[in-house]
């Protein structure tokens, strides 16, 4: 086993995090703060990293499901569950988004920031540069993620995508709801040379039109 390189906190969390692994900066933890996650929610953390996001989700959640393409990330992410001791209510997967899902496999909460960095993979086998290279406009995983994610998502599920205005937040928000689900800004922070890193949360729309109505009603 690959010994880790730094340790990161959080609340009463501590993360090891290994080489070859992208350590949680500024994104991870905007989104860490303002992760909401409902007892007995059933959760897929894409993109795990270190699995900061699933682990925090997992002190509520039923069950996480825990993602990433980068093999030393899984190995990392299961590590860190052990180490704060809720390896019990998680499952890691290596692969390419949900390829290594079922395809009947639904979820409660979806988390994901992504790599939303417009630049090109220089090197094929860079692990770390598949957690923040999203292609020459920034959209090339976002946009893949957005059309597999609704198939994965229960009809009143919730998604957190986090994401930089490089690579265009309207354009994102239209896409969620050309796959039926209505987007909001929950968190932004301004970051040098990044313009602003956003958190968005996309709903099912049927599900949003229930609570309007709710809503309404109470007026």
């Amino acid at each position: 086993m690959l010994s880790p390189s730094k340790k990161v906190f959080f609340a009463d969390h501590v993360f090891d995090v290994w080489e070859n692994v992208y350590e949680p900066a500024e994104d991870s933890f905007l989104f860490a703060d303002n992760l909401t996650t409902k007892h007995g929610d059933h959760v897929l953390d894409m993109g795990t990293g270190c699995g900061i996001l699933g682990i925090i989700a997992a002190k509520e959640a039923t069950r996480v499901a825990a993602v990433d393409i980068n093999p030393y990330a899984v190995r990392c992410a299961k590590e860190n569950a052990r180490l704060n001791h809720l390896a019990n209510k998680m499952l890691f997967m290596q692969g390419n988004l949900f390829t290594p899902l079922r395809t009947e496999e639904r979820f409660d909460l979806i988390l994901f920031n992504a790599p939303y960095l417009p630049v090109d993979r220089e090197q094929d086998d860079s692990w770390l540069e598949c957690a923040w290279a999203g292609g020459a406009t920034g959209r090339s995983i976002i946009d893949l993620f957005i059309h597999e994610s609704r198939k994965h998502l229960q009809k009143d599920g919730r998604i957190f995508l986090m994401q930089s205005t490089l690579c265009g937040i309207d354009e994102t928000m239209l896409r969620f709801k050309e796959n039926g689900l209505e987007t909001e800004i929950v968190a932004e922070r301004s970051l040098p040379f990044f313009e602003r890193i956003v958190l968005l949360k996309s709903i099912a729309r049927s599900f949003k039109s229930q609570i309007d109505v709710v809503q309404n009603l109470h007026r």
